[in-house]
This record gives C-alpha cells, structure tokens and sequence, in this order.
C-alpha cells in the first residue's frame, strides 16, 4: 500500500487553485498544495478524465502516487509524467497496474534521475498499448530495472526509441538485443550509447536478427473480428509472455472466455494465417466443450492420446459448420516427428483429412469414425486404447510433443482430483477428559495410550502411592496448554483482525544430553571469558547509606559525633541516620529463537545456523544461570495463520539442567516464521511474571514470513504492531538478527537501536552471551 504523508485538515487548506480541481475528493484536498505549479496543472487537465475512466478506488490510488512521487524528491518530471500517462495505461490494463508503477519508480529513484523517471513515465502508454497484457507490462518494468542495474546510461537512448524498437521486437527480443548491446559495448560508452539509440550498424542488424514477423497487437483486432465472424461471440485474446518456441512447449491455452497467445510469431511459421488456426482450434475446443475429463489413473500417455482424440473431435464439429477449416488446419500438419511424437503426428493428419497413412492411424481412424461426435462419447475409452497400443513405446511428456504449431496443450478439458488438504495435515488434537475413579476403572481399555490417541482419560481426584508421587505425575504425559487465538495487523486496513492468528503449544523433541555437554566443553575458551563478566553482574550483597536524616536506623558513629558536638557547644550534623539497601538483579529475559526451516542452511565451518543458535543458547543459559536471573528459551515455527507452533525449551520456574540441555538440542528448523504472532505469546508470559526489567530477545535468520501470505510487508507490519504491544505492556523488545540484510526491516520492526545485525554467523556462540551483558547491566 502506498504511504503518503499527513495532509493538514482540509479546513485548513486553501481552496482549489486551478479549474479542473473542484473533483478533488475530501481526503485529497490538501493534495494541490504539496505538489510544484506544474504537477497542479496537469492534475487539473487530467482530474476530469480520471473521474471518467477510473473507479473510485483507482482513482483513490492514482492521486496516493502522485503525492508518493511528489514526497520522492526528484523534482516535478516524474510527478508531471505520471499524473499524464496512468490515466490511459489503467485504461488499457486495468487499475492494479497504477500501484505496481508508483512502487517501481519508487524504486528507480535510488538509481537514476528524476528525467529518466519521467521519460519511463511518458513512454508508459506506448509500451501498454504495445504490449496489451497487464503480466507483460510487468515484466517490461521488471526489464527497466535490469537494464539501470547494468548500463544505466543506456536507458535514456532506448526510451528515445522506444516506438521504433517495439515495432520489430517482442519484450523477450528486447531483453536478447539489449544484453547482446551490453556485452559487446561494456567498457565504451559511446559505443554503448550508439547501439540503443540506433545509430550503429551492429544494433540495428542485431535488431533485424531479433525481428519477428507477425507481433500479436497488430492483428488482435483482426482476429477478434475473425471469431466474431466464425462464433457469433467475442472471445478476450491475451499474449503470452515470451517468444513462441513451439517444440519447447509453450503451447497456446485457454483459460475461461481467454485465449493465451503467443506475443509473436515468424513468417515462416505462418504469420496471421498460424494465429487463424490458433485462435479457431481454441475456439472450437470452448464450443465444444460439455463437461471436463476425469483424469483419475489416467498416466502421462493415456492424456496425450485422449488430448489427441479431443483435438481431432473438436475440429470434425467445428469443419461441419465450417469445411473451410480444414484447409486451414492442414497446411501446418506437414511436419512428422520421431518416435511417439510421429504416431500422434500420423494420426492427426488421418482425423483430419481422413486417410490414414499406415496401420495405427488406419485403425484410429475407422474408430474414430464410429464415434457420436455429439455430445461427447467414447473418445475417452478410443484415447485410452491408443495408449495401451503404444504403451511399449519410449515416451516423454515434455519431448514427444506433435509437431502441428497451432494445437493448444488442452488444459481446459481435464478435471483433476480435488486433494482433501485437510486430510494431510496434522492429525487433530488431542482432547483430555477428566473422569471419576469409577469410570477409569470400569471404561478404560487401553492404559498407555500414544501421542496418536483422540482422547486422554485423567482422574480428577488425585490417588497418591507409598512414596507420595501422584498416578497422575507418573503416568502418562504432561497436558499441554489449549489453542491461544491472537489478533493480527492488516496494514492494508490499518486495524487489527481480532482472533485471526492460531498459536499451538507443542512438546519439545528431546536430544543427547551429552551432546550439549559436548559443545560446552568446545566453547570452554569462551565460557572462562565470560565467567569473569558474568560474575560482575551479580548482585554484591547490601550496601549502607550513611548521614541521612530520615532512614531506617541510626548510625552510631553519626550519632556518637553529633554528641560530642553539642557537649562541646557546636553545632552537631542532623544526619545521624543510614539506611541498608539490597543490592538484587529483578530482571527476566525471554530468549525467542526462530525455528524456521531457513535455519537448516550450512554457514562455514560446516555447520548451520540451527547448530549455532543450539550452541549459542547453552552458552548463554549458563551465564545467566550464574548471574541468577529468572530466564526461559522458547522457540516458533509457522505453517500458516492456523497453526503457528510454539515450543517451551526451558521455562522460567523450570531448573538449568539436562532436561533443558536435552530439549535444546532437539530442536528443529521447519516450516515457516511468522513472528508477530509468537512475539505477542512471549510477551503474555512475561507479563504474569513479577519483575523490574523485562527482555524479550529475538534470534532470528530472516524476515517474517509464512506460506499463506505473499505480500512480502504484511508480517513485517504484523511483527512491527507485535513490538509495540510489548513495549505498552512493559516488556523491551530486542533483536539479535543473523541475516545480512536484515537493514531494510528489523530497524522498522524493533527500532534502530533495538536490533543488532550480526554479519559472521560463526560468531553468535561468543556475541550473544556478551550482549545479553550489555542489555542487562
């Protein structure tokens, strides 16, 4: 979402200051002032237009993007050029396109100027009219960055050009003539500057080289009409991003009333005759079309011989009312292939033309011919069959395609399995029922039930044995807490979903004790030199103030001189009473480590960040354990909102010991990391804890994230509004973050100088003991 400053409250504002802004909405009347003389007018010239083409919510977001450019800093160009172009390029593309600019010029500011901002921006309703698809206009910008990121003075000479390039070449051509130009011409800048605005010979021949015959924007009205023609409908015809490589298959497709085409095709392939048969076969296969193909049991093989029957169903239907068409579909089945590939080939000239060309395509055909074309019968069982004939055969989905460049990959006529994801996750949880002695006794039939039993019997009264352990401690495991809903922040709405996150308690994997006993004796050397650092911070007993007025007993050796004094006639000091005090540490820290699956990558030394954050975390348990602060370690790990899992390794009233080291060393790094949710947990626990000083210490290895969420700044706004609950609450949040780029976000999670970015991850054991000495000092 776009982010704009506060605007004054529009009482406060001037009036519109040039006609044409009287349709300005309320909450961007302030928006005229923020802007040069320039941008004023053409807002002015565009608003009207704008009103007309665009919906309240685009229109809404292209009046945030021009106050965004405007709060860029790169002058009145880009402002000027973005409140011109937009307005026709929604109009063309659709409205999510106007955000997606905003953001990517955003993001060419910080490397070029505001000019080239501004030419982007005026050649932006060139290059969507050229392109015709919302996808490929994104690719084009994404084409920009990679161009200013490897020859940022090209970018300028190209743009001067750009009508005259798009004319000859398709997106992928344009990316192919560019990098050949970069890489000839690297280190020569005239040179370079030459090719793209092409002057030089290289650059133009190599344009002609990339040349395609038939580009999909200048026949599409022509085809259109074409199905208009031929179906009595309209059709929406989309290119493809990407040249057109028939045998790589990319093949054409249709999606609902859209028919994906290829952006370009050579003339030696047919030109607009190759898109005709294109568009036709796609067509005939939609009019056709009652209901999709079951695809259950059916292999690779068995698909290709059924899409090679319904290929050849829908052109008979169509050649009924339509003879013409069989010209037309057969000049492009000349070709024949090797292999499986040259028996499709054979076959569907034979359903076509109707002569077979040797025995299988001879037996096909007569099948074929005893087929009710209308509606659909038995071209499920004849495909099948044919299967089963070439089944001995070597085959390959992705090599033994037909060669016929204008046949469709029949997406549209299967109807895949639904899986039953729920059925595949986690088994439910386990419920405990608390029963009398009665009922365990006479209903119990299985004593020692598994982690995969639905119902957990306990008695409700406790029953205790000779030695005074309850049965219930004995036996069985130990209840874990219920699900815990947490709300979550949705910075696209600015509010909080209430109950939207799901957090599950789980039990920690045990290791080897003496593993971690293992480690600690490797990092000895670190340990001894944190003993003495250790040993500073802890607490030195009482201490006594003296000479005092008002404490809580008297010092007698005050006492005894301010005696003397008034014997002698002096004046004696009042401050005969001191006051003990208790030097204690009150503090408690929550160590929260991400046990993420990133956390499994290997760093140098052979280890992984999973192996150093184990060794960190003991190394560290055993400094505060001898400074005597109350401490525990948990970690997370997220597999979407519903199931964030939490795990206890060592809680607070729990001893330092083997049970702790066993449960460190267990730890696994899986699944996903969506942090907010586990940062308003740890702060809950640490505020029923009693305490002065309260730190929640984040280690983590990357930037929130989990699978069910593809905006990249949603979790991270999430984590942010997580970081200032606990703050409200008491609790001081602080990162310990092993990722290199953690810059351009732990700061706006935690705050600058809450976050501490630790480049040499082999380093963590020795840093994180010292900077838990630094915070709580």
């Amino acid at each position: 979402m776009l982010s704009t400053r506060p605007l004054p409250p529009s009482s406060d504002l001037p009036g519109p200051s040039s006609p044409g802004l009287e349709g300005l909405p309320a909450e961007h009347a302030g928006l005229p002032s923020a802007l040069p003389a320039e941008a004023v007018k053409a807002l002015a010239e565009m608003l009207p237009e704008a009103r007309r083409r665009l919906s309240p919510r685009g229109l809404d977001t292209w009046l945030r993007g021009i106050s965004a450019l405007a709060q860029m800093g790169r002058g009145p160009g880009p402002i000027v050029a973005y409140t011109r172009a937009l307005v026709p390029v929604a109009r063309d593309l659709g409205e999510a396109v106007l955000a997606e600019t905003t953001t990517a010029c955003l993001g060419f500011a910080s490397r070029t100027s505001g000019a080239v901002i501004a030419r982007i921006l005026d050649t932006a309703p060139l290059s969507a009219r050229r392109l015709g698809d919302a996808g490929l206009f994104r690719a084009y910008f994404r084409f920009l960055e990679h161009l200013l990121a490897r020859a940022p003075r090209a970018i300028r000479p190209m743009l001067d050009h750009l009508g005259e390039i798009f004319d000859v070449l398709t997106l992928g051509g344009l990316r192919r003539w560019a990098d050949s130009g970069i890489e000839a011409h690297r280190t020569d800048p005239p040179a370079l500057e030459a090719w793209f605005a092409l002057t030089s010979e290289a650059s133009r021949a190599a344009l002609q080289s990339e040349r395609k015959g038939t580009l999909l924007v200048d026949v599409q009205r022509r085809l259109a009409m074409y199905l208009r023609a031929l179906w009595g409908r309209d059709f929406v015809l989309v290119p493809t991003a990407g040249d057109f490589e028939a045998r790589a298959g990319l093949r054409p497709f249709a999606e609902g009333q859209m028919l994906h085409l290829p952006d370009a095709l050579d003339d030696w392939q047919g030109g607009l005759d190759l898109y005709r048969a294109q568009v036709a076969h796609l067509a005939a296969h939609l009019a056709s079309l009652t209901a999709p193909i079951a695809t259950d049991g059916c292999s690779a093989l068995d698909l290709a011989c059924i899409g090679l029957i319904e290929d050849a169903r829908a052109e008979a239907l169509a050649i009924r009312r339509f003879p013409n068409l069989r010209a037309l579909w057969a000049r492009f089945h000349g070709a024949t292939a090797e292999g499986v590939a040259g028996d499709f080939d054979r076959i569907a000239r034979a359903l076509l033309t109707g002569k077979a060309e040797d025995a299988l395509s001879g037996w096909v055909l007569e099948r074929f011919a005893a087929l009710e074309l209308a509606p659909r019968g038995g071209s499920r069982d004849l495909g099948l069959a044919l299967a089963n004939r070439l089944r001995g055969k070597a085959f390959s989905a992705h090599r033994d395609l037909p060669s016929c460049p204008y046949r469709c990959d029949n997406r549209l006529l299967w109807a895949f399995e639904e899986i039953d994801w729920e059925s595949l996750g986690p088994a439910p949880a386990q419920t405990r029922r608390f029963v009398s002695v009665s009922e365990m006794v006479n209903e119990v039939e299985v004593e020692t039930a598994g982690a995969d039993a639905q119902e957990v019997w306990v008695q409700s009264a406790e029953f205790f044995d000779d030695e005074g352990t309850s049965f219930n401690a004995r036996e069985g495991k130990p209840a874990l807490a219920p699900p815990v809903l947490y709300e979550e922040f949705d910075h696209r709405l600015q509010r909080l979903r209430p109950a939207f996150a799901t957090l599950r308690e789980i039990r920690p994997r045990l290791g080897d004790p003496a593993a971690a006993e293992a480690i600690l004796e490797r990092h000895r050397p670190v340990t001894e030199r944190l003993r003495h650092l250790m040993e500073a911070l802890r607490p030195q007993g009482t201490h006594r103030i003296r000479k005092l007025e008002d404490g809580d007993e008297i010092d007698l050796e005050a006492a005894i001189r301010a005696l003397s004094d008034l014997r002698q006639g002096r004046e004696p000091d009042p401050r005969v009473m001191m006051r003990v005090v208790r030097k204690s540490r009150d503090t408690a820290v929550l160590v929260l480590l991400d046990l993420s699956e990133s956390t499994n990558d290997p760093v140098a030394g052979g280890e992984t960040v999973l192996s150093l954050t184990q060794s960190a975390c003991l190394i560290l348990a055993q400094a505060i354990d001898r400074v005597g602060d109350r401490f525990a370690i948990h970690g997370f790990q997220s597999d979407g909102r519903e199931n964030v899992f939490y795990t206890r390794l060592k809680d607070f009233d729990t001893p330092w010991g083997a049970g702790p080291k066993a449960r460190i060393i267990g730890a696994e790094g899986r699944l996903s990391t969506r942090m907010g949710t586990a940062l308003r947990h740890a702060t809950a626990e640490l505020a029923r804890l009693k305490a002065a000083r309260k730190l929640l210490l984040v280690l983590t290895d990357g930037a929130p994230s989990d699978v069910d969420v593809h905006d990249p700044h949603y979790l991270r706004a999430d984590a942010r509004a997580a970081v200032e609950a606990a703050r409200r609450a008491g609790v001081t949040p602080f990162c310990l973050t092993l990722d290199p780029g953690a810059d351009a976000y732990a700061g706006r999670i935690f705050g600058a100088a809450q976050v501490q970015v630790l480049e040499k991850v082999e380093r963590l054991p020795e840093r994180l003991p010292g900077l838990y000495a630094a915070l709580t000092r």
